[in-house]
């Protein structure tokens, strides 16, 4: 035998596409597990040609769904992201589109059992340490995939898919200001550190000369850009007690304009060096969040008269809108965060075995 065959499901989470696993299928050494994804992604590659991955960081992603190691959790998941380009799986961050999906998978492959109509699971978040509770539509018992949520960045509608937060802030960070303030100064430019669930640097766009408006692609083919945001990241990944981050995927730097389309906020996201189509789900909701935390400059820029009467905000991005819920107190001019819920959606796509070469892992 000179390939090893690991069962394997492929689902569309969100505006994320990624191969989901039973921890239970994978080699338990983490060095063995990710030499094993590396394979089954295709990377090192720029086309991930030998492998599952879509040669873009959106497509290049892996969930891992085991059982709960926390007591007020029903399933344990893990996210990895494959570098595309180099000979690295990243577990510093999280992922919420590939979230919406755990759910799902979970009762797909038994992991918890389904209830009829609406199935609660409440999902132990590896990454962040912090739980997040989806509401999976199984009608009889089985999950339903159709229905008529639409979501921006992904064609046609879907099964809706809630999910709830349960005390993200800081779950990277330490807190939901890692510096401390609302508002620093590096490399000239004024930033704002935030972590709801996603480490986030919010900055004008105006500040790089640029529009805020421009697209993806604009935004990647100007090097000197590209240059100075990953300046600025580097030098406030410590700040943000991040320690280094030239080899990390986190912080995101967002680029942030006046909206154009109704909605409180306009966004261009670096992940961190390419540029989403949309915006990320915890991405989403930290600049949400920095939308209603005072001194902020989102705060600046989304100009909301009474951050404690916003109920849903709207977040402007290449591709559309992507709303979170909030609901938020200011405590002496401090924000505090009581609940932050989205919704999103998912798809399986392909269940069956991705094979790796017996020589890096032949099974167990």
């Amino acid at each position: 035998m000179t390939q090893t065959a690991i069962p394997c499901t492929v689902m569309r989470g969100g505006t994320s596409k990624g191969l989901y696993f039973r921890a239970s299928d994978l080699p338990g050494d983490i060095a063995l597990r990710d030499a094993v994804l590396l394979a089954a992604m295709g990377s090192p590659d720029a086309r991930q040609i030998d492998g599952m991955g879509g040669a873009h960081p959106l497509t290049s992603k892996i969930a891992v769904v085991g059982p709960p190691t926390h007591p007020d959790a029903d399933v344990d998941y893990l996210f990895l992201q494959a570098v595309v380009d180099e000979a690295r799986i990243d577990a510093g961050q999280n992922c919420g589109n590939l979230l919406a999906g755990v759910g799902p998978f979970a009762i797909e492959e038994g992991l918890f059992p389904a209830q009829d109509g609406v199935t609660q699971v409440r999902i132990h978040m590896l990454n962040t340490k912090s739980i997040a509770v989806a509401q999976v539509q199984t009608p009889g018992g089985r999950v339903r995939y159709d229905g008529a949520a639409r979501i921006d960045g992904v064609p046609g509608t879907a099964a809706a898919v809630p999910i709830d937060f349960l005390d993200v802030a800081g779950s990277s960070c330490g807190a939901l200001l890692p510096t401390g303030k609302a508002r620093d100064v590096v490399g000239g430019i004024e930033v704002t550190c935030i972590d709801n669930g996603m480490p986030v640097v919010v900055m004008r766009a105006a500040d790089f000369g640029k529009s805020g408006y421009e697209t993806p692609e604009e935004l990647e083919g100007d090097a000197g850009l590209k240059a100075r945001v990953e300046a600025i990241r580097l030098t406030v990944g410590p700040l943000m007690n991040l320690g280094d981050v030239a080899r990390k995927t986190v912080p995101k730097m967002c680029l942030v304009a006046p909206a154009q389309h109704g909605g409180a906020i306009c966004t261009r996201n670096f992940i961190p060096h390419r540029v989403h189509e949309a915006i990320g789900v915890f991405g989403a909701v930290s600049v949400a969040t920095a939308c209603v935390t005072p001194g902020s400059i989102a705060a600046e820029v989304a100009g909301i008269a009474d951050v404690e009467a916003v109920k849903e905000l709207e977040v402007e991005h290449p591709t559309g809108f992507f709303t979170v819920a909030m609901d938020v107190t200011l405590d002496g001019g401090q924000v505090r965060v009581k609940r932050s819920a989205l919704l999103r959606t998912a798809r399986r796509l392909m269940r069956g075995e991705v094979y790796v070469p017996a020589a890096i892992w032949g099974g167990s």
